[in-house]
């Protein structure tokens, strides 16, 4: 095999990606069986709390110094279908991200006092669940079976606990763009199945063996058009993104905090299926996704410009980094690719924040509207200091681990594409800048437009606030200022990447170049 595989039981004593999975589910079943609001959030999180354990189990039995696949589970299935599960320098950090998610998003349910709520609580076990399971799959159909799942708690969280008077509106306008999303994607991944020409291979959904196999693929263009349009929904990449700005009003927060994890999922399977796979035909259509993904950094911040509602204004500042990350990784360098990976764990961590805020502002003073908002910095510090220092990570400014990871995208981005695309990047950020400061203002500085509801009406959240908005400002500058133990995890997935290629280079020497990863910038592990 081209890459390297370490199974589970060279590292652990059991198979700890598997049970990632089960618990949360073990947790929903259990919950869903009782329908008891006495044990649901007991339930909850010992789920949540024992997943986050297990995920730093993960990063430690992980060695990010080998680039291929570590503690890997495989099974076969009717002759030729896997089960296969495993973990790189790609899928690691999205893990404990999720776990973490998951337990923040009780912790606020609790201060709201709706953590009773054990339909919520399933769902959100649910959701965990589906996420962990499609960012270890190796399988192009398990990872296409999550994806579909994701519709369900999405679905029944926004109608089950969404504020907006749509909602059943934007659940069919989600339908029908993940609908056609997915339709491409499966369309996409049974070509890359049945592809196989010239050989003895049988049809094969394992992304190993695909991987291995991919100089043998025909109808490389249409596979990465499927491919790519299912995905840039999923980012959502403009534009393909008409259905965020609708969920996000409609939907509610709690959800959409986890769901963020959710859309770092098309990031994810482009590098995953799409780099690897079909290289040589996604080097040709770079331009085409470059144009679109600088229209979409412009039109993404500029609309948020634009917003009075504030979950409207983060869903178009959603769109608009979109168009960053997609940039870094069709630079095809280490640099840009390492960026892309990097900053969209950190614009997942620092958007969550940054809508828990929102909805404690929204539990006070239940608007979303910023002209009706206005002097909640005194009575509402940690709310507004948390809200702040998201923003400040999410305009990547020095000190927050945003700042490293940008830096490496647009150090990228120079080397493939020049000067003047690195500017437009940097452009569009002071743009995210303009609209993240301007929401601070109206919502924490002007003067107060309406009767806020006192924060000591909720016991809960005097005691708990504080705690939530310090532990992610914690996270979020430990990090910034440390950031080289979390892009080792990650430097590798570059090299894995060029060591294939150099494989099939030498297997078809009068071929063009398949990749234009610097070997230099991988060959020490380090950045400058």
């Amino acid at each position: 095999m081209v890459t390297n595989i370490t199974f589970w039981s060279e590292s652990v004593a059991f198979p700890l990606l598997t049970t990632l999975t089960i618990v949360p589910l073990a947790a929903m079943s259990a919950i869903l069986f009782l329908r008891s609001t006495t044990v649901a959030l007991s339930l909850g999180f010992a789920g949540t709390l024992l997943n986050l354990f297990l995920s730093f189990y993960l990063l430690s039995a992980f060695d990010p110094d080998n680039a291929g696949i570590q503690l890997a589970e495989q099974d076969r299935f009717f002759g030729f279908t896997y089960y296969s599960v495993g973990v790189d320098g790609l899928s690691i950090l999205f893990i404990p991200l999720t776990a973490i998610l998951a337990l923040l998003i009780l912790v606020y349910k609790l201060i709201t006092r709706h953590a009773t709520d054990w339909k919520f609580v399933a769902c959100l076990l649910g959701y965990e669940a589906i996420l962990i399971g499609a960012f270890s799959a190796l399988n192009v159909m398990q990872f296409w079976f999550w994806t579909l799942l994701e519709l369900l708690p999405v679905i029944l969280l926004t109608l089950h606990a969404g504020t907006g008077q749509k909602k059943r509106w934007a659940i069919t306008c989600l339908v029908r763009y993940w609908g056609w999303g997915l339709l491409m994607t499966l369309t996409g991944f049974l070509l890359l199945s049945f592809g196989l020409v010239g050989s003895d291979t049988i049809p094969s959904f394992d992304w190993l063996t695909l991987k291995q196999n991919r100089a043998l693929l025909q109808n490389g263009t249409l596979i990465f058009a499927l491919l790519f349009c299912g995905f840039a929904i999923r980012m959502p990449l403009f534009p393909f993104h008409g259905w965020l700005p609708i969920l996000a009003e409609q939907g509610t927060v709690a959800s959409a905090t986890i769901f963020l994890v959710g859309l770092k999922l098309g990031i994810y399977a482009t590098i995953r299926f799409i780099l690897p796979l079909v290289t040589e035909v996604a080097e040709h259509w770079a331009g085409f996704v470059v144009t679109l993904s600088l229209i979409g950094i412009f039109y993404g911040a500029l609309l948020a410009l634009m917003q009075i509602n504030i979950r409207r204004l983060l869903a178009f500042a959603v769109i608009s980094h979109t168009g960053m990350l997609v940039i870094g990784i069709f630079s095809f360098n280490a640099h840009g690719l390492n960026g892309s990976i990097f900053l969209s764990l950190v614009y997942g961590l620092a958007s969550a924040g940054m809508l828990i805020s929102i909805g404690l502002i929204y539990e006070r003073t239940r608007t979303a509207f910023t002209p009706r908002l206005g002097g909640l910095f005194d009575s509402n510090i940690s709310i507004a200091l948390l809200f702040f220092m998201t923003a400040l990570s999410t305009m990547v400014m020095p000190g927050t681990p945003g700042f490293d990871a940008a830096h490496l995208l647009i150090e990228g981005a120079i080397e493939e594409y020049g000067w003047l695309i690195a500017i437009a990047i940097l452009v569009g950020n002071v743009l995210a800048a303009a609209f993240l400061l301007l929401a601070f203002q109206q919502m924490f500085m002007t003067k107060t437009k309406r009767a806020i509801q006192p924060p000591s009406n909720n016991p809960y959240a005097i005691r708990i606030e504080p705690v939530v908005a310090v532990t992610i400002c914690s996270l979020l500058i430990g990090i910034g200022f440390n950031t080289q133990p979390w892009l080792h995890f990650i430097e590798k997935v570059p090299n894995a990447i060029n060591e294939h290629h150099h494989k099939h280079e030498e297997k078809h020497a009068s071929s063009p170049p398949l990749t234009r990863i610097d070997d230099r910038a991988i060959g020490n592990g380090k950045h400058d």
